[in-house]
C-alpha cells in the first residue's frame, strides 16, 4: 500500500490562484473585525495589539489612519494609510531578532499584523486565529517585499 501523496507544482504562468488584497471601503470598516475575526476569543484586542506591534517595530510611528484589506483567500489585515506618495518608506527594526529594513506602508502593516496574529494565536490557542496567520503569511510570501517582511518577523 502506497501512502505517498502526489503534489503537483504549477509554474507561475499556470498558477491561477494568485492572492490579491482589496482595500475595504470606508463604509464597511465598522464590520471588519466582527466579520473576519468574530469567532476568535478576545478578537476585540487585535487592533490595539497591531498598533502596539507597529510601535515596537517602528521608532517613528506615532499613530495615524490605517487601511483595512481583505484577501482573496479569506484573510484580512490592516496597514497604515500610505502617505501622499506610494514611495513612502517605513523604517522597521525588530529588537527580538536584530533585523531591520525600510518597507512600504503595506509591508509594515503586514509585518505588524503577522506578529500580532502569531502572538494572539499562541495566547488563545485558537485554530481559527492560526488560520488567519497562515492566510496572511501566504499573501506575504507572494508580496514584492516578501524577503524583508520575513526577516522582520523571523
Amino acid at each position: 500500500m502506497n501512502n505517498a501523496t502526489n503534489l503537483q507544482t504549477l509554474s507561475d504562468t499556470e498558477n491561477t490562484n494568485t492572492l490579491t488584497a482589496t482595500l475595504l471601503p470606508d463604509e464597511q470598516r465598522i464590520g471588519f473585525w466582527p466579520q473576519y475575526f468574530g469567532n476568535i476569543p478576545q478578537w476585540i484586542t487585535l487592533e490595539p495589539h497591531i498598533f502596539a506591534w507597529m510601535d515596537r517595530l517602528c521608532a517613528d510611528y506615532s499613530g495615524g489612519i490605517w487601511c483595512f484589506y481583505t484577501l482573496s483567500n479569506d484573510g484580512a489585515f490592516m496597514a497604515p494609510e500610505p502617505g501622499s506618495g506610494d514611495d513612502e518608506k517605513w523604517t522597521l527594526f525588530n529588537p527580538m531578532n536584530g533585523n531591520g529594513a525600510e518597507v512600504s506602508a503595506e509591508a509594515a502593516g503586514i509585518a505588524a499584523s503577522l506578529m500580532a496574529y502569531s502572538h494572539h494565536a499562541m495566547r488563545t490557542e485558537c485554530d481559527a486565529m492560526t488560520e488567519h496567520y497562515y492566510r496572511l503569511r501566504d499573501y506575504a510570501l507572494n508580496h514584492a517585499e516578501c524577503n524583508t517582511i520575513m526577516r522582520i518577523i523571523d
